[in-house]
């Protein structure tokens, strides 16, 4: 009688073999792709050409939004451009953003951007706002109260300090 040979069996699970990564989702591949567009057209363009269609740009963009992003949209561009006259509105990622010096300093992402419950307005590291060791650098709206704005105006204030 010969022994039975026992077989070894993987570490893995058969669900983690069978399971592939999809890699990035529709939403995350168009905003990439739209970030393409973005350094393709300002490619080769002066500053002063990229303000003014930079502005166009972000109100075209606000423009095709759903409504309850739009009104948040458009109401958070006047306070940024109130707040920091010195920010130039541009698209970053297909998002509305404010730059300064031609670095994003803040941008806002609509919730249908990549399909999520809230809306969120978020500072780079460009920004002014280093508090300590832990500081938040993107904030979850879900509407915008007086309160809610006076907020962001300090914040975008001070983020450009």
């Amino acid at each position: 009688m010969s022994p039975v040979k026992d077989t070894q069996k993987s570490a893995k699970s058969t669900t983690e073999i069978n399971k592939k990564f999809k890699g990035f989702t529709d939403e995350e591949r168009a905003a990439m792709k739209e970030r393409v567009r973005e350094l393709k057209t300002s490619a080769g363009r002066g500053a002063r050409e990229d303000d003014a269609d930079g502005e166009s740009a972000v109100l075209a963009k606000i423009a095709e939004m759903p409504e309850q992003d739009r009104a948040m949209a458009k109401r958070l561009h006047a306070i940024t451009k109130a707040s920091a006259p010195a920010l130039s509105p541009r698209l970053w990622y297909g998002m509305p953003a404010y730059a300064k010096a031609g670095e994003v300093v803040c941008h806002f992402q609509p919730a249908q951007k990549f399909k999520t419950r809230y809306a969120t307005f978020g500072f780079s590291d460009a920004a002014n706002l280093d508090e300590g060791g832990l500081w938040p650098v993107a904030f979850a709206l879900k509407e915008l109260t007086p309160t809610e704005e006076a907020r962001i105006s300090a914040l975008v204030k001070k983020a450009v300090s």
